[in-house]
């Protein structure tokens, strides 16, 4: 997003990453992403790894469904995936997640 500096507009605003926090909260905002995304990260907090097969196992969803699911996770940058042969990995990015919780709060306090 383009925001012109001679329009008056604060150097917070300007510095605000409003493109991230939109596609974070996107990524997020179904409930089927959510609960994916949560069980990843707990899956990578207790260092197993995560591939399509075990979430369909887990959320009773159609195979094609979780993969569009995490395809939208994996370009918003919140999960990474790993190919080994054929299978896909899935991690949690915590550092995006940490930048979207930190221009959420900046975003609030504007």
């Amino acid at each position: 997003m383009r925001i012109r500096r001679d329009k008056g507009v604060s150097e917070e605003l300007q510095g605000l990453n409003t493109e991230l926090i939109a596609t974070v909260s996107d990524a997020l905002a179904h409930p089927v992403r959510l609960a994916l995304f949560r069980y990843i990260m707990h899956c990578n907090k207790e260092m197993q790894p995560v591939c399509t097969k075990d979430l369909v196992q887990v959320f009773d969803y159609a195979q094609a469904t979780i993969s569009q699911h995490m395809k939208r996770l994996v370009r918003s940058g919140l999960v990474e995936v790993r190919r080994v042969e054929k299978f896909s990995y899935f991690y949690a990015n915590l550092g995006v997640l940490a930048r979207y919780i930190d221009a959420t709060r900046k975003f609030s306090v504007l």
